[in-house]
């Protein structure tokens, strides 16, 4: 593997090279950030009502992008933004909620989608604390809840030529880079869930390419939310950043994203490729 292309899986080496190599690309997004592209487009957000769902549609509303926030619940920080449309009530392991978005979204087509709902079981999981109708309720939530919503908006007709659909999987999904980041195994649930994530958006990139509509399968980087709370005494070693660093990080490279980009796993830190 060519180390221009993929990043490389050690986080807090990563960041430490970034450092020494004084990469702007990677400490500091606004260097390359030009959200001019973002005005007036319709984007879709689930999740929108927290954490980084929440500063995507903070920083979306902030160039003027008009939001549409697909939640399972609202929050006063989100309606504080006045977001263009609210749909509520999206439970995306629901079949039926799912497949409905499409008759709630009333402005229009999207010209991006953004999958951003997800789910983090806590507790540590080992061969001996194996939990299993957690793990069947993350691979729900985060690979197939992202696949249902698509498929509702493709559906109504509401992404159409040149839309994108970006996934916000990790690189928790990365099987290859499970003999770093896991050398003792570990968190079953999550990296399946991941890695299920991955397929579909791979394999979602394949059948929609024809019709002119990009897929991007995002690592976002390690952002300072709830999610990673419990991560909070390695934030800076491995070069977290606040989840408004991270919105621009992630729609930085949704801008990138092209036919030719389609379907790539993409870490949203230093912008290259993450090996499946």
């Amino acid at each position: 593997m060519s180390s221009e292309t993929f990043s490389i899986p050690d986080q807090p080496a990563r960041f430490a090279k970034a450092k020494e190599d004084g990469n702007t690309r990677y400490l500091d997004i606004e260097s390359v950030y030009d959200p001019a592209f973002l005005k007036n487009k319709r984007v879709a957000v689930t999740g929108a009502n927290r954490g980084i769902g929440l500063a995507i549609a903070t920083e979306l509303t902030r160039v003027g992008a008009k939001v549409v926030a697909i939640n399972r619940s609202d929050s006063d920080d989100l309606q504080a933004l006045n977001p263009s449309e609210t749909v509520l009530g999206v439970d995306v392991r629901d079949d039926e909620k799912c497949e409905a978005i499409k008759d709630q979204i009333k402005g229009g087509p999207i010209d991006i989608l953004i999958n951003n709902a997800g789910y983090f079981y806590e507790p540590l999981e080992t061969i001996d604390s194996l939990n299993f109708p957690e793990q069947i309720k993350t691979i729900d939530i985060c690979a197939m809840g992202p696949l249902r919503v698509t498929a509702s908006l493709l559906h109504g007709g509401l992404l159409k030529e040149g839309s994108k659909v970006i996934m916000i999987t990790s690189q928790g999904g990365s099987v290859g880079w499970r003999f770093v980041q896991n050398p003792n195994g570990h968190d079953y649930g999550h990296h399946m869930s991941k890695a299920a994530a991955n397929m579909m958006a791979v394999l979602l990139a394949q059948e929609v390419k024809s019709k002119g509509i990009m897929v991007g399968v995002f690592h976002p980087g390690f952002n300072k939310t709830g999610m990673t709370a419990k991560y909070k005494d390695i934030w800076e070693v491995e070069g977290a950043v606040d989840p408004s660093v991270g919105a621009k990080r992630i729609l930085f490279e949704a801008g990138r994203l092209s036919l030719e980009s389609t379907g790539k796993f993409i870490n949203c830190e230093d912008g290259l490729e993450i090996p499946w």
